[in-house]
Order: C-alpha cells, then structure tokens, then sequence
C-alpha cells in the first residue's frame, strides 16, 4: 500500500505546481495588460522628441507626431528637422514601411533597422502594446516593484526576452532589459519623470535606452500631447504616408 502512495502524493505535488505556475502565468498577464493600458488608449495621437547623443557630446534631435489605432497600426510624421520633414514610418502589425518625400514611395523596412539611426530601433519608435507582442511567463513582487519576464510571440519580434521592472503605484515600467534568443542583452530602457497627460493618464515623460553594443551612445524620448483619438482604417495605408500631415489641420 506505502507503494502505491508515494507516486500518488507526486503526481498531486506535480498538479499543484502546475496550476500555480498557471495561476502566476495569468497574474503576470493581467498586470501586463494593466501596464498597456496605464501607458496609453488603444487609439490616440502625441507628439515625441527623440535625441541622439553620441559619445563625444554631439546630439541630433527628431520630433514626430505619431497616432495610433487598436492593437497593431501606428503611424509616425517627422516634423524636424527640415532635411526630414515629411518622412513618415508606417506599422501594420509585424510589417514597416518608410515613406520619403523625395523618393515618392513607401519602402520596406525591418524592425531592427532605425530610421533616426541612433539606439532606437524601428520597434522602438512604432512600439506596439507590449501584450500584443510578449507573453508573461512570471511574476517577482518585491518591495518596490514588479518584475515581469516576457516572451516573445513569434520570432519576428525584435527582442527575444524582456525583463520589466513595474512600478507598484502606477503600473508603469520603470526598466526594461531586452534580450536576444542566444540570452545576450541587446539595450536597456529606462522609463522616468511621471506627468499626468489629462483624461486618467500618469505615465513616464521620458525614455532613454543605452546598449553594450554601442557604447557610450544614448537616446532619448520625450513624450507630449497625449489624447484619445479616433482614425479611419484608411489612415493606416501605404496611400495615406504622403498626407499625414492633414491630421494636424
């Protein structure tokens, strides 16, 4: 009889750690979530100032006007400097494209390119919610903060791993180290400088990402004008990345 209650008590054992695990995988959803919608509606327009700063001090600044809608459509017009005014950078789920003014027609690009040069990569600057392209596989609770593990969907998403370090007041990420497949780390943004953009939303002003992979450069992303607002679908096409600009009228 004893032998038949040992592998008994491991199979429940093994049952328990298993709907624990699951339990902790569906917490760490749910705050993932949580941080999406804490960070910005699901459609809406801001503005962003990005600057470069290279390691002698130089600095090269860009401002967009981005607008967004649903899960996976977002748009970008460079507004300065002049020599990139009306470029524009399109996402339709895991596709890019790049509009130039004077070549007169979208070109492919891919995520890990940057259309700033600089740290931020495409993925960086037409960010999708997280929850759209990561699941939450666990959950830390420590004094100050959250710590979410996530991975990637599918391959094709820019970074294999990320480590997110969630702010407990405002369910906002305060750090997030983003890993490659091979577990080396690719950058690390820093999320700072809380403001209150209007209709509910609290979330970081400022993101600045360095890497080990070029070192002693910096980028930084300043965001402004935050607000709800809805588009037509038909903003969100390869036709459309020439008249961006009409949305500011």
């Amino acid at each position: 009889m004893k032998s038949l209650l040992v592998p008994f008590f491991l199979l429940i054992s093994s049952l328990n750690l298993i709907s624990a695990q699951a339990q902790d995988a569906t917490a760490a959803n749910a705050l993932l979530l949580e941080v999406d919608q804490r960070l910005q509606p699901q459609s809406y327009e801001m503005y962003r100032k990005l600057i470069n700063i290279e390691p002698n001090g130089k600095q090269k600044s860009f401002v967009l006007y981005t607008v967004k809608k649903g899960k996976d459509k977002m748009l970008a017009l460079f507004l300065d400097p002049a020599s990139e005014r009306g470029r524009s950078s399109l996402r339709i789920g895991e596709n890019m494209w790049l509009y130039i003014p004077n070549v007169g027609k979208p070109l492919r690009i891919t995520s890990l390119q940057s259309v700033v040069g600089g740290v931020f990569n495409n993925s960086d600057i037409l960010q999708l919610d997280y929850s759209v392209e990561y699941d939450a596989t666990e959950m830390l609770e420590e004094a100050q903060h959250y710590l979410l593990t996530l991975k990637a969907k599918s391959r094709s998403v820019a970074y294999d791993q990320l480590k997110m370090w969630v702010d407990k007041e405002y369910k906002t990420p305060l750090k997030i180290e983003a890993y490659s497949a091979s577990g080396m780390l690719i950058k690390t943004l820093h999320y700072s400088k809380i403001k209150d953009f209007g209709n509910g939303y609290i979330r970081p002003a400022m993101l600045e990402t360095d890497s080990p992979l070029y070192k002693g450069y910096k980028s930084v992303m300043l965001f402004d004008g935050i607000q709800p607002r809805e588009f037509n679908d038909e903003v969100f096409s390869l036709n459309y990345m020439n008249k961006v600009g009409e949305l500011r009228e």
